[in-house]
């Protein structure tokens, strides 16, 4: 199936393990070429305005500073979609009950992998900047 008909799948296994509350982590690598950009990282962060998160992007160069935005999971959704089969070729979803990665081969199609949990519990994310 094409890359984007997955995703959509994948996404529902984000907002599920949201609702029971076993998401950990989520993660975008495997770069295409060697962009200053070396990762984007989604983790749940404390807030008292329901499930929010702390979308970071991490960058290769000690020059460019890291940045961190706390935003609900759709607006995180609409910061990842861009940089689908753009610049990253896999997403990395860890919960507590499992992991699964998204992968987006060359051809345009995605599949989903499931392994074992990586992470035991959810640890919320604190802001660096602050």
């Amino acid at each position: 199936m094409l890359y984007q008909e997955v995703f959509e799948l994948f996404w529902e296994q984000v907002k599920e393990s949201v609702e029971e509350g076993s998401f950990a982590k989520l993660t975008l690598a495997k770069n295409i070429g060697k962009p200053d950009l070396k990762n984007i990282f989604v983790r749940p962060v404390a807030s008292k305005d329901g499930f929010r998160v702390l979308l970071k992007l991490r960058y290769r160069s000690r020059e460019t500073p890291d940045k961190e935005e706390e935003l609900t999971l759709e607006e995180a959704l609409q910061v990842i979609k861009p940089y689908l089969k753009v610049s990253f070729l896999s997403v990395f979803l860890f919960t507590t009950q499992k992991d699964l990665l998204f992968k987006i081969n060359k051809k345009g199609m995605g599949s989903i992998t499931e392994n074992v949990a990586t992470f035991s519990s959810v640890t919320l994310a604190e802001r660096e900047s602050e």
